[in-house]
């Protein structure tokens, strides 16, 4: 009896072991133990429903185990949901569980939280694989057909985790004596029934089972010896199946908040969020790692996350650091938090591992509130002076091709008289505090053209005046220059307790990496009231000298004589008279002309800037977003493809793509500059619905068609781009409503 019951228990005792061990094997990945204790309730439901049902008809049993699929999902999403904090009703929950879990699978990042859309496919593939096995081993007795289900979901669980988790042969090994053993105690020694007494028959029973267990045996030692030399040969790397999903993707706004900068600048008193944090500290909401010269790119990739977040790469270790975060007038999909994050309540969101920061795919909608734990690190100030960069971080310290000389001289000179690279950085900071001055009304920009005017224009014209923009941007452009891993980071102050965060909170700042110590931030603004140096002649523009061509012969001298005739015409002469009024005339005449371009030069200047800052900045929010749609038209006709008169919004920010379509240079590949869609459904807005649009999509108007006509002016040759700037056609050009 005892025998019989172990023939009929054991099987199913080992096939559910199987299961679960392939849901241990899928937990590496996942965030605590949640998932395997449901995984293994899944495997011993579907097993335990199918043995208690093994006397019935077979074609009753998968419909009741359905039932039972239905019951025990629904426990595990609404215990799953509990637990990641996620509210709604439960039919909603798994509806998008069921229709979002194989893509959610593949594109969240590891450590994966167990949450409904996470559990919800290993909970099914596994009820399906345990009703399948136990189907075909206990009722059509072939064990070896039944063990293919459990070999496949133990593939799949091995699939899934790729390379996000160490191998770990120990899980195969485990896997392949719980498969032989099922074989084992399943077969029958069949010996023949007459001629042979009873003690033979026990003899030849025992004989066989100890040579199936003596081989059992020998094959587990044969597989623990060679599976680790057969383990170190493999060099490949798993496939990883998220490379399978595409990360979101993100807006010009996004992609590029330091555009932002000069539009909350101007708007300082408007409110963006409420922060509640314990101590006066930064948030970020963007960091921005690649430059090509002309802009800054956040270059993240974002992967679906669950409430606990890794630690990014090189990041080190500090103190939790709790906020809880409700967003009031800013926009886009950038989740602003605290550095660096490592666990999220109350907001589903994606996560960058390689910078630590945050997104919301659906986009940020006034009154969401969220809660942040970070890990806020302090680098020891005495480590500092004699810390060092890390080799091999080549995307922080590359830049785009045609680095301005000036640009270069300067960093040169920064860094002559400082070895360690803590000193290079604070020269830098220094340089760049002592020497500039911060305007808020100081315009958007930051590609090299920009920075080389706001390091070394000429006094009076606005140059050496910036908002944070250009001060993180000089910074990181000469740090790189100087090999240090640098890259600027966008965000807010906010102050101890719960207080509002304004535009006027808005600001960027630069990092540099030190080996050890992580990201450490850098404060290159000047004190507020601080005196302004004037630029020492060491760091100004060297001015171009042209040299005599060689001569091989000596420059003769003529030595006047005493015999020599004077040749000096007479003072009263009329030659003398008459070549004297012509010099004064020409040098008076060449004088006028010059002073009368420079007045153009200067009219024209002063004349569109005023026109753009009536246009952008003064007016109600629908004259500013119209003010936006004409600068756009004034752009596309200095670039030399004007928009015909009779196109719609729409189809003139299609034009505009098309004239900013991504081209090849002969070293760089430049990207489509930023699209205009939004702009001209702002610019329907205002004709169809007048007095609707507010202060934030004026803003948002603003930056987006400040950000094209900088992309589209950076296309040009240099000469076309100083044509650009001193054409007067937008002062006199007849300037049409497109808007339709």
């Amino acid at each position: 009896m005892v025998a019989r019951g172990l023939r009929i228990l054991l099987p199913p005792a080992l096939i559910t072991a199987m299961l679960a061990l392939s849901g241990l094997v899928a937990d590496r990945i996942y965030n605590g133990t949640l998932f395997t204790v449901l995984v293994a309730g899944a495997a011993a439901g579907s097993v335990a429903i199918s043995l208690a049902l093994t006397r019935l008809r077979a074609w009753s049993v998968a419909p009741l185990s359905m039932l039972g699929l239905a019951g025990y999902l629904a426990f595990a999403l609404n215990l799953s949901a509990q637990r990641a904090g996620i509210s709604g009703d439960l039919a909603t929950i798994a509806t998008e569980a069921l229709r979002d879990g194989i893509p959610r699978l593949l594109a969240v990042l590891v450590p994966v939280e167990p949450q409904p859309d996470t559990v919800a496919v290993p909970i099914v593939a596994t009820w399906l694989a345990g009703l399948m096995a136990m189907e075909l081993t206990a009722r059509a007795r072939r064990t070896l057909v039944g063990l293919t289900p459990p070999v496949l979901l133990f593939a799949g669980a091995l699939w899934l985790v790729g390379p996000a988790a160490p191998r770990t042969p120990w899980s195969a090994l485990a896997f392949a004596a719980l498969a032989i053993a099922a074989l084992a105690f399943t077969g029958r020694v069949r010996t023949p029934d007459t001629g042979l007494d009873p003690a033979t028959r026990r003899a030849l029973r025992l004989r066989a089972a100890l040579a199936g267990g003596t081989g059992f045996a020998l094959i587990l030692a044969l597989v623990a010896g060679a599976a680790p030399p057969v383990a170190s040969q493999v060099t490949a790397a798993p496939f990883d199946p998220r490379s399978l999903i595409d990360p979101p993707d993100l807006d010009a706004l996004d992609e590029n908040p330091l555009i932002r900068l000069s539009g909350w600048a101007l708007q300082p008193q408007e409110k963006l969020l409420d922060a509640d944090v314990a101590a006066d500290t930064r948030i970020r909401l963007a960091v921005l790692s690649d430059y090509d010269g002309v802009t800054w790119r956040v270059g993240a990739t974002y992967r679906p996350a669950g409430r606990s977040l890794p630690r990014p790469p090189g990041e080190v270790a500090g103190k939790p650091v709790e906020q809880r975060i409700t967003i009031a007038g800013l926009t886009g999909k950038l989740l602003p938090a605290a550095a660096t994050p490592s666990h999220v309540d109350g907001v589903r969101m994606a996560y960058d591992q390689s910078t630590g920061t945050m997104l919301r795919p659906e986009g940020l909608s006034a009154g969401m509130t969220y809660t942040v734990t970070s890990l806020h690190s302090e680098p020891d100030v005495n480590l500092l002076p004699v810390a060092d960069v890390p080799a091999g971080m080549t995307r922080y310290i590359t830049l785009g091709p045609n680095v301005p000389d000036n640009i270069s001289r300067l960093a040169q000179q920064l860094g002559a008289d400082n070895g360690a690279p803590y000193q290079r950085a604070l020269a830098i900071e220094q340089f760049l505090s002592e020497h500039y001055k911060l305007d808020p009304q100081a315009p958007s920009g930051h590609a090299y053209p920009n920075l080389n005017f706001f390091l070394f224009g000429p006094p009076g014209t606005g140059a050496g005046k910036g908002t944070s923009e250009q001060f993180a941007a000089s910074f990181a452009v000469l740090a790189r220059l100087l090999n240090l891993p640098s890259r600027v980071v966008v965000g807010f102050t906010a102050r101890a307790g719960n207080h509002p965060v304004t535009a006027g909170d808005a600001m960027a700042w630069p990092e540099i990496y030190f080996t050890d110590l992580g990201w450490v931030p850098f404060h290159p603004l000047p004190e507020p009231n601080a005196e302004t140096k004037p630029l020492e002649d060491e760091f100004k523009p060297q001015p171009e000298t042209s040299q005599p061509p060689p001569s091989d012969e000596p420059i003769p001298t003529l030595e006047p004589t005493a015999d020599a005739p004077s040749t000096a015409p007479s003072a009263s002469g009329p030659a003398a008279g008459g070549v004297n009024v012509a010099l004064v005339a020409g040098a008076g005449g060449g004088g006028f002309l010059v002073l009368l371009l420079a007045g153009f030069v200067v009219f024209v200047l002063a004349a569109r800037g005023a026109l753009r800052r009536r246009r952008l900045d003064e007016g109600s929010p629908d004259s500013r977003i119209e003010g936006a749609w004409l600068e756009v038209g004034d752009a596309l006709r200095l670039a030399g493809r004007r928009a015909p008169e009779h196109l719609s919004a729409a189809e003139v920010a299609a034009h505009a793509a098309e004239a900013a379509a991504p081209v090849r240079g002969k070293h760089e590949v430049r990207l489509a500059a930023p699209t205009l869609d939004e702009l001209a459904e702002a610019v329907n807005q205002t004709v169809f619905g007048p007095g609707t649009a507010g202060d934030v999509e004026a803003e948002a108007a603003r930056s987006r068609a400040v950000a094209y006509i900088d992309e589209l002016k950076a296309r040009r040759s240099w000469w076309r781009r100083l044509l650009w700037t001193l054409h007067p056609g937008p002062l006199r050009w007849r300037r049409t409503d497109r808007r339709g």
